[in-house]
């Protein structure tokens, strides 16, 4: 699925840079901070995910010949540097909020602290393993919010952005609540149940629509679901229910139906009518077919007999907000906090710590402070990685999707909105503000010639 090694997973930039200061001979520690800056159009929340394959990529990170053999090749850098790139291993900590927590703009999601040049050259990486993640969470839990509590299978692996992003896509999406995907690598790797019926391409290989019904309720008797609208929805639901009571006769049950097209609030009230009217009154109706947190909320508003929906490319690849606007900046060099002044894209100096606010059932608000600060709440970055080894062994996925739900239960409703979303008050710790303060006067005064 991926190379042996991922080390070379970057910016070239981030060798040249790393190069310059191997001549420098700069080697001290460097705090970076991942953060997001802005929040997508209708977002009033992110979801941590993506940490796991960010520790992994940590501890396993080196350059092993064949890397080193292709950057010789470029005719860019010393063979001093090279060799000391072939003994190079991350040897660094990180601070982390844990996967499933909900954070939101200007935090941190997590810090590494690393030599210069190991921090430097692992940028990519981290930024694209929780840009991704994070960005699907967010996008499924705001689906799994505006279901109401109707299941919600992850049906985009055909679409997304790739093979990689769409295992990534089935474990983000059921940190978040699906309650499983279609994708069947993922459902290995990750432990996840995989859901699926059927295909109009099978219901049209059979002469008749219900001769395709009766061979797969034969062949899977104890988990019938019928695709029934692949010529027309209504006769296609007749014919369900006439395979559903042949199946009783054999003590067998239909299971439910799926709906992948036309007006699925009044088509799904009929249907169920239908089945009603035949004596089959717990058939589920699924549904499939365009569906995002927009569609299912509209659905459900109109009334709809449904009981679960696949969600698919609209979730999978974020379609609404596709990315994050994520950096990776240096914080502290050597012992000396640093920033970035940057029109709209100043950061926030030093080592940090993010303190959140409860009153034991919900959110009430979010403090970024210095790591050394003392303040009131829980500290949400976590020591997860310290000399570059892990310090605890990860969670399941069922854990983190555990605390997910916890958590988001606690997050009113009014930064869920679907369509402009309240801001949650995120503040700064004076410790914080302070430093940042002095540290803006330092820079102004030495770079800009301001006194």
């Amino acid at each position: 699925m991926r190379p042996n090694n991922l080390a070379l997973i970057t910016d070239f930039y981030e060798f040249t840079m790393a190069a310059c200061y191997y001549q420098k001979k700069m080697f001290a520690p460097a705090t970076f901070s991942l953060f997001i800056r802005e929040y997508p159009p209708n977002r009033g929340y992110f979801v941590s995910a993506g940490l796991e394959d960010v520790l992994e990529f940590l501890e396993s990170f080196h350059f092993n010949q064949e890397d080193l053999d292709y950057l010789d090749s470029l005719s860019f850098f010393s063979k001093d540097f090279l060799h000391y790139l072939s003994t190079l291993r991350f040897t660094g900590d990180v601070f982390a909020i844990p996967e499933g927590r909900l954070f939101f703009k200007d935090e941190p999601i997590l810090e590494i602290t690393a030599p210069i040049i190991e921090a430097q050259l692992v940028e990519t990486f981290v930024m694209n393993a929780i840009n991704l993640q994070v960005t699907i969470a967010t996008k499924a839990a705001r689906c799994v919010h505006a279901a109401k509590g109707k299941k919600l299978v992850d049906f985009s692996l055909r679409r997304t952005q790739g093979i990689d992003a769409g295992l990534k896509v089935a474990r983000a999406s059921y940190i978040a609540g699906f309650i499983g995907t279609s994708n069947v690598l993922a459902g290995k790797l990750y432990n996840i149940p995989v859901f699926g019926t059927m295909a109009h391409s099978f219901v049209t290989s059979f002469e008749r629509e219900i001769d395709a019904f009766r061979a797969f309720a034969e062949m899977f008797p104890e988990d019938t679901v019928f695709l029934i609208d692949t010529y027309d929805t209504i006769i296609g639901a007749h014919k369900a229910a006439i395979v559903g009571k042949e199946m009783l006769n054999r003590g067998k049950k239909l299971k439910g139906v799926r709906l992948d097209s036309g007006d699925m609030a009044s088509l799904s009230k009929e249907v169920k009518a239908i089945f009603k009217e035949a004596g089959l009154n717990d058939i589920s109706i699924f549904a499939s077919g365009g569906f995002d947190e927009y569609k299912i909320a509209k659905v459900i508003e109109e009334g709809a007999e449904i009981d679960a929906f696949g969600v698919g490319t609209k979730m999978g690849v974020s379609a609404d907000a596709p990315y994050a606007d994520i950096a990776y900046k240096l914080v502290n060099y050597d012992g000396r906090p640093v920033l970035k002044l940057s029109t709209g894209k100043r950061t926030l100096v030093g080592e940090k710590q993010v303190f959140r606010i409860t009153d034991g059932n919900s959110l009430k608000k979010d403090i970024i402070a210095l790591r050394d600060e003392e303040l009131e709440g829980e500290p949400l970055l976590k020591p997860v990685m310290k000399k570059g080894k892990r310090l605890q062994s990860s969670p399941s996925l069922n854990e983190i999707r555990e605390r997910f739900q916890l958590e988001f239960s606690m997050l009113d409703d009014t930064y869920k909105r679907l369509v402009n979303p309240e801001t949650f008050p995120v503040e700064l710790g004076p410790k914080l503000e302070a430093l940042q303060k002095q540290v803006i006067f330092k820079v102004r005064e030495k770079e800009l010639g301001e006194s």
